[in-house]
């Protein structure tokens, strides 16, 4: 089921995405989720089509850990070794944005660049994940850009401001919640170009690896989100740009590079 959070006449609702295809609104109807979608939920069988309603983050996480280097040509391209342990940041969840909305570039930077990962949400409070219980604590799966200031990165020794500053964090379109992350295509396109392609499969350390890591250092909350990594080809991204990222089975998160006003 694909979730997507929405606002349409002010109000912001859940709804199921029903309709054929997994990027294209056209033909797309949402059907109203009568509370929220981490728990048991009822479909109120009021629909209103995607093309009437303005999508939002699928989530609002409490905080966003994100893994660098989690795929070895990644790592290689920025003349960086594979790391002995997952390398984890924070992205503040006023980084996070929606499909459709405007990545800001911040004024620090003459250098962006666009990271397309796989995203996994999480769908309960779990610490302390074992590897076989790493499927029972996930919602589901969506598309991520960690939006990256790659100047700010090379010459400050932490990462907050370089991967944390405002709108570095588009989330989308929704959530599929019946997805094998396994073996899926990742691609990145800028202006219809694309730049970057890959596979889940080529990750380093697995998503139940990653689970497991990070709760053993903190709890996890519904809706908090785990990035994966990005595969080779980043680069850069210039005002006036528009920037895909497209997971198979999921869908794809548009969004255009805008000044900073």
């Amino acid at each position: 089921m694909r979730i997507a959070r929405f606002s349409i006449d002010g109000n912001v609702a859940f709804g199921a995405v029903e309709g054929d295809g997994t990027g294209d609104p056209a033909g797309l109807v949402l059907d109203i989720i009568k509370g929220i979608p981490y728990a048991d939920f009822e479909l109120s069988g009021t629909k209103v089509p995607l093309s009437k309603v303005r999508l939002l983050p699928p989530v609002l996480p409490n905080k966003v850990v994100a893994i660098g280097r989690n795929y070895a040509e990644h790592a290689a391209e920025l003349g960086n070794e594979v790391p002995d342990v997952p390398v984890a940041f924070f992205k503040p969840t006023t980084s996070v944005i929606g499909s459709g909305d405007a990545i800001e570039y911040p004024s620090f930077s003459d250098e962006l660049h666009h990271e397309a990962e796989l995203a996994v949400v999480i769908g309960r409070l779990c610490r302390e994940v074992p590897r076989e219980r790493v499927k029972d604590v996930i919602f589901g799966y969506t598309c991520a850009n960690d939006v990256t200031a790659r100047d700010a990165q090379k010459r400050e020794k932490q990462w907050a401001r370089a991967k944390g500053f405002d709108t570095s964090c588009p989330l989308g379109p929704w959530v599929e919640t019946d997805l094998d992350p396994g073996d899926l295509t990742i691609q990145c396109t800028v202006n219809g170009e694309q730049r970057q392609l890959g596979r889940t499969s080529d990750m380093i350390r697995s998503i139940e690896d990653l689970v497991v890591h990070i709760t053993e250092a903190m709890t996890l909350l519904p809706g908090d989100v785990i990035l994966t990594g990005t595969p080779a080809g980043v680069g850069p991204l210039n005002v006036g740009d528009e920037v895909a990222v497209t997971i198979e089975g999921i869908g794809t998160l548009t969004n255009k590079v805008i000044k900073r006003g």
